[in-house]
Order: structure tokens, then sequence, then C-alpha cells
């Protein structure tokens, strides 16, 4: 497989991948004006420059990693990050953390465009512009073997996020490759699965422009998905949205933009609509571990609006996206650690912060 590394005619925002195509770079032309969720009322200053809601408490986890995209937590605790520029690719890479407060140690270079990381056993997998890596054999600051396990085929669009389903699979999106035509490639604007040594490669669903985000419930398949809408649509462009996507659901990309017209009549509909050309990014699931304040819910980045959105999960599947954080200039990666804590990396200033329920 091997992919177009940007559209001809593209716009800037469809240069990382599946959000950050539906939106992350250019998204400023288009401003962040709200649409599904509510104003950022009753959040108090919870530490490090942060508001959220009573109850949490923020720090500075690291600092020094601008551009950072994607995390991952190995067995030991520590933090993997992928960095990832809007164009020039040559400074991209991903990096490990030991701990809070540890000076971030690259240990992978000469990746392009890295928006997904997971570990799977021993190996961490990357997926970057075009291909999906799996490295083995960490001694130290290096990895002493690197395997591709997919290069895509020319004609659709980016790698993103990457995560573990509970039967082995890995589930990936994969972005479209332009802004509103119609997919020419199987693979464009999908999200695929596949065995972990990159054989059995299925579409899991299609027709979806821009899943950016990937998260499970823990302990089970329900697959969480940030989306990213149409540039062209002006006035009528809806919210970014946050789904649940099921196996063998086709989404409609581009005809159906969640518009009550016949192009949507029998397509999935989303659980939240976030806020319009919010760029929203990177999906964390909570279980009660921030306390009650934000409950059992998902979170949401938005990267062009600064901010991390709350969608409570509930039994009907529909939700208002209500503001959790504010204060960073660019979220987008999220993760959950095993002691409890969100980590919510700010792609514009390089910092981390780590919130707990305080």
């Amino acid at each position: 497989m091997a992919w177009p590394r940007r559209p001809s005619g593209a716009s800037p925002r469809i240069l990382l991948g599946v959000a950050l195509v539906a939106g992350l770079f250019g998204a400023a032309a288009c401003g962040a004006d709200r649409a599904g969720s509510a104003k950022p009322a009753g959040l108090v200053a919870i530490g490090a420059g942060l508001k959220g809601p009573a109850g949490l408490k923020a720090t500075v986890y690291a600092t020094g990693l601008p551009t950072a995209s994607a995390f991952a937590l190995d067995s030991r605790g520590r933090l993997w990050v992928a960095t990832s520029a809007p164009t020039d690719h040559r400074k991209d890479g991903v990096y490990v953390i030991a701990r809070a407060g540890a000076r971030p140690q690259k240990v992978i270079t000469g990746v392009r465009g890295p928006l997904g990381l997971t570990w799977y056993r021993d190996r961490l997998y990357v997926a970057s512009l075009g291909r999906v890596d799996a490295y083995s054999g960490l001694h130290g600051a290096h990895f002493a073997r690197r395997r591709t396990i997919l290069v895509e085929p020319a004609g659709h669009g980016w790698n993103n996020s990457i995560v573990q389903a509970p039967n082995g699979r890995m589930v990936m999106s994969i972005s479209s490759a332009c802004d509103h035509c119609t997919p020419t490639s199987k693979w464009s604007a999908t999200i695929v699965s596949f065995r972990p040594d990159g054989s059995d490669v299925r579409v899991y669903a299609k027709r979806i422009r821009a899943g950016f985000g990937l998260a499970l419930y823990p302990g089970t398949s329900y697959l969480l998905v940030s989306m990213n809408q149409r540039d062209d649509l002006g006035a009528l462009t809806p919210g970014d949205w946050l789904a649940r996507v099921r196996r063998g659901q086709n989404w409609r990309f581009p005809q159906c933009y969640g518009q009550a017209t016949s192009a949507c009549a029998g397509a999935p509909r989303p659980i939240a609509v976030l806020d319009k050309h919010a760029a929203a990014g990177g999906v964390a699931v909570v279980t009660g571990q921030l306390g009650a304040s934000v409950g059992s819910a998902a979170l949401v980045a938005e990267w062009q609006a600064s901010r991390v959105l709350k969608v409570a999960l509930t039994k009907t599947g529909s939700a208002v996206a209500e503001p959790l954080l504010t204060g960073i200039r660019n979220p987008l990666a999220l993760a959950t650690t095993r002691d409890g804590a969100l980590l919510v990396g700010d792609w514009g200033t390089g910092r981390i912060y780590r919130v707990v329920a305080g």
C-alpha cells in the first residue's frame, strides 16, 4: 500500500490525518464557533493555568514536546509520545517519558507524521503517513528491530489513531484523501482492522470523512470515534462529532453530514455534536476515576477550540458535550493512566498536563 502525501489543492488542515485531516491546522481560518457544546460556565482554576470543574487538580507532567500528537502507556507505566509537525516532518519522532517531571528522551527518528501509538505485548505500533511499523527489542533508548506491518495502497488518506480490540486485532482510522470528494479507494475514509502481524486487513466501517481519535470503553468492544466534518459547507457545516462506530456501518461521507434529507436516511447518528471546525482530536474514556464532577464519560480534545469536552456516556446513546478543561492552546493527545489520572498533551506549547480528582 502507498499513499499520496497530500491531495492536490488540499488545505493545510488535511495534513496530519483523520482529525487533523479534518481540521487541525486550517481550522483557524474558519473560526471555532460553538455548535453542540455548552458554554464553559462553572469552571474554576484547578492549577497549572487550567480551568475545570471544582474537584479536579492539574499539574504539569512534562514539557519540551511541541507537536505531541499521540500517547501510549507501556506495562511499566511510562508515557510514550509521538510528535508530528503540520508540514515539515524532519523532526517528527517518538519519545519516552519515564515519570512525571522527567526529560523526554527521543527513541524513534525518521518517522513521518505519526498520529497513532499503541503497545501490544512487547511491541510498539506506530501509525504514520502511509505505513504502520512495529518496534521491538527495546534496550535503553533504542529498539533493536523495526518491522513494517502495513504499507497502504495509493489513493486514500492518512493513518491516525490505532487501538487494540479485545479480540486481539488492531483497529485504525484512515482519513479521506480530500475534503469532500467521493472516495475512490476502498481504504479511504474508513476504519480498518487487521491482525497484529499486518495480515487480514478488513474495512470495519466506511465513509467516515475524518475519524481521528479512537477509544474503547474498558473491557468491551464499544468503539468511540471523534469525527471531523467537511470544510466546504460554510453555514451548513455541523459541529464535529463523537460517535459510537459499529462493524459494517456506512456513515455516507460525503453526501451525508447530519442534515435532515434523504442523503442521511438510515445513516448512523453521533452520540454528541461538538463545536464547529473544532478539529476534534484524541478521545479517552473515564469511568469514575476523576470523581463525581466527571463521572463515566468520553473526553474529546478540541485542537482549534482550545478545550477538552466531556460527553456523559448514557444508556440512551446520546448526550450533550460540555466543557471540561480550558486553558490549553491546542489539546490533541489524551490518555488515562493506571492510577486514574488523565494526561492531556498541548500540541501548541509542548506541555503535558496531569489531571486528577483532587
